[in-house]
């Protein structure tokens, strides 16, 4: 992306970092001497950056500084937790990763190193997932006495389907770029170092679609799939028939009927 970087102003905890490119905001895990272990602060942090975008970004990409995208939550802060406050520090994990999932943008995710535990689960509310090929994944908290708590257990199923998911969870297998992305867990593999540009490139391509079109893919395709086929039928001609009415989907057809507009080639 050729657009100048600029610091978004608002307040967020010394482990993450926010920039403006142009219409695309990123967000930078900043805490590469802990491989970006999730902190409460961390996750209150991404949950204000997203609840406070300006109206004119228009993506969303989660990096990571070092060479980790993150290793999951931050153990030291699970010792004070008993069964109720643990459910609500599980319930407080949803609610961020939703807004994630279920924001007003599409996001990207550049995935390197470990994408690890809460790491996954971060990864898996993106839309998008870049993955260099140092990247690798696991679920170790079967290993540790523990259950997946910040949303794995709805999402990484989606992807991958269950009896992958039990395995990793049951054996701690652990899988590299390549056998993430053969189970669906990225989109795309890159080299080493190239997973951020790919990120902001995929981004600014995504920042240029109507704002109609990124809503029913972010906020109406996963419910369409969900659905059964009748309602999924409904609702998805409900949604086509919203985009195509929109003033700019119209300027839009009249610039691809006019020849102005790119068409699709194998290239």
């Amino acid at each position: 992306m050729t657009e100048s970087r600029a610091s978004i102003p608002l307040e967020l905890p010394p482990t993450l970092r926010a920039e403006r490119h142009g219409a695309v905001a990123v967000l930078t895990l900043a805490r590469p001497e802990k491989r970006n272990a999730l902190s409460d602060a961390s996750i209150l942090g991404i949950e204000r950056f997203f609840t406070s975008l300006d109206p004119g970004v228009r993506a969303v990409v989660v990096a990571a500084d070092g060479d980790h995208f993150s290793a999951g939550l931050d153990l030291a802060e699970m010792g004070s937790h008993d069964t109720l406050s643990g459910v609500m520090h599980s319930r407080m994990w949803h609610r961020v990763f939703d807004l994630v999932e279920s924001g007003p943008v599409p996001v990207v995710a550049a995935l390197k190193g470990a994408v690890v535990g809460g790491g996954l689960e971060l990864a898996a509310a993106t839309h998008v997932r870049v993955a260099e090929r140092s990247t690798f994944y696991a679920l170790p908290e079967g290993q540790r006495g523990l259950f997946v708590g910040g949303g794995a257990s709805v999402r990484v199923p989606r992807l991958i389907g269950v009896s992958r998911m039990v395995d990793l969870m049951l054996t701690g297998r652990r899988y590299d770029a390549e056998e993430g992305a053969a189970a669906g867990l990225s989109q795309y593999v890159v080299d080493d170092g190239a997973g951020l540009d790919t990120a902001l490139e995929l981004a600014g391509r995504i920042a240029e679609n109507a704002p109609q079109t990124n809503f029913a893919v972010v906020q109406a395709l996963p419910r369409i799939a969900e659905a059964n086929p009748r309602d999924g039928y409904l609702m998805e001609a409900l949604m086509a028939a919203i985009a195509q009415g929109t003033d700019d989907a119209k300027l839009r057809m009249h610039a691809f009927l006019d020849g102005r507009a790119s068409k699709v080639t194998d290239r």
